[in-house]
């Protein structure tokens, strides 16, 4: 299971539409668990978190590094070989602090461009099907 926690309010319209889509498609280790919170709240959540060696935990944010949709499959298949928790954050409007991404495993960038958190959860959905695509050889990832 991949636990996403982000930030703002709980998708509706087009972005519920699209993560559900994905979602339905997902299977075993690749099951997404969300949790929404208002941006305030998640910023004193993550203050308090105990970020744990049990959990991978990727941050997702503009300062972080580029990879591709192999490699981010590899890497939560690495999580999942290891037995660690994935967690992935989203940050609302404002993002993370200094300290939030000090904290995680992995910085994950989209692109240089930055796009809204709800845009972000997506993304998010579409390229964990893509990663467990590549993963069990599907059809769905040409390349």
């Amino acid at each position: 299971m991949i636990k996403i926690i982000a930030g703002g309010k709980k998708n509706s319209g087009w972005a519920l539409e699209a993560c559900t889509e994905y979602e339905k498609r997902l299977h075993k280790p690749y099951i997404l668990e969300w949790k929404f919170m208002e941006e305030e709240k998640l910023a004193r959540y993550l203050a308090e978190w105990p970020f744990s060696t049990r959990e991978f935990v990727i941050c997702c944010d503009e300062r972080g590094k580029n990879i591709s949709s192999h490699e981010y499959s590899e890497l939560i298949s690495r999580a999942f070989a290891n037995n660690r928790e994935i967690i992935i954050l989203i940050g609302g409007a404002y993002g993370f602090s200094d300290e939030v991404r000090e904290k995680a495993d992995f910085i994950w960038s989209f692109s240089k461009l930055v796009f809204p958190h709800v845009l972000a959860r997506v993304i998010v959905a579409e390229q964990t099907y893509r990663a467990a695509q590549i993963t069990m050889g599907g059809p769905y990832h040409h390349g």
